[in-house]
């Protein structure tokens, strides 16, 4: 009986005979097909032996491993048989022989917008293989160009959902540029959820190219240099107060100098602007002193 229901068929073994010991029994039948013309003369025995060898010969096929083969009888599924080497069946059932080793399918470049709505350049490559080839067979009508389709829908689905990067908030957000295992990991479950129709499992999805759009990568990039320079300045300024305070505390324990609040705004002013200067400062010797 057809295992087809409305939500789908599923996989189930079948079992074929061994193709070497079919294969030695037509070997025998066609030893003894000229052994009973010339010794028997039987019309029955050669007729019998005649329809055997009929029978028998259009019923092999061949399994490489990681193949399986989709019988049916008269449009009914009968079962996948997944046994490599030589194999036999009724020559009256219908085979389909479908892959199951891994696949790489890698989604060209497309163009979305981010969360944000900015435009970016996004591809991924995606690693999958049959897991039930009666869903792969029946319930679909093209399962290779299922996966090509759903993947490319998929990966635009995700991608709309992050930020290419964090922006000026950085609220520690999963972005596409920062978290592009999470990202690949998203895209997975999305594809396997809608790949599952075709019996088809997802190994592995990542990314292979993330950039803005050409229209505003410029002024992106501009924003970016912008926003490190800005971090650097701000590492700068922190580690040169540290040092100052550190500087000031120093002398006052050691008793090095006696400064009232003019010399020390000085000394802090002087300190900074050798620390954070870009260029390498010209020292100016004061022959004489604040107050004169």
């Amino acid at each position: 009986m057809s295992t087809y229901r409305r939500e789908g068929t599923f996989e189930k073994p079948q079992a074929t005979a061994n193709g070497i010991a079919m294969l030695l029994l037509l070997i025998v039948l066609g030893l003894a097909l000229p052994l009973a013309l010339l010794v028997l003369r039987s019309p029955v025995a050669i007729a019998i032996d005649a329809v055997a060898i009929a029978f028998i010969a259009p019923g092999f096929f061949m399994l490489q491993p990681n193949e399986a083969c989709v019988v049916t009888l008269f449009g009914s599924y009968l079962g996948t048989e997944r046994a490599s080497g030589l194999r036999w069946t009724l020559p009256w059932n219908g085979r389909k022989r479908v892959s199951v080793r891994a696949r790489n399918h890698a989604i060209e470049t497309l163009k979305v917008n981010d969360k944000r709505g900015n435009p970016v350049e996004i591809g991924a490559v995606v690693v999958w293989r049959v897991e039930d080839t009666a869903k792969a067979i029946f319930d679909v009508d093209d399962f290779e160009q299922f996966v090509r389709v759903q993947s490319e829908s998929a990966l635009r689905h995700v991608a709309t959902g992050y930020n290419y990067d964090e922006g000026e908030e950085h609220t520690g957000e999963v972005t596409l540029r920062a978290g592009a295992e999470v990202v690949a990991d998203a895209l997975a479950r999305e594809l396997q959820a809608r790949v599952d129709l075709a019996g088809v499992k997802i190994e592995e999805a990542k990314l292979t190219h993330l950039a803005y759009a050409p229209e505003i990568a410029g002024a992106m990039l501009r924003r970016q240099q912008a926003e490190a320079v800005i971090s650097a300045r701000a590492k700068i300024v922190t580690g040169a107060v540290s040092m100052v305070e550190m500087a000031l505390k120093s002398l006052s324990e050691k008793n090095v100098v006696e400064l009232d609040d003019e010399r020390r705004a000085a000394m802090v002013s002087n300190l900074m602007v050798v620390l954070c200067s870009e260029r390498d400062t010209q020292p100016i010797v004061n022959a004489g002193t604040l107050y004169t």
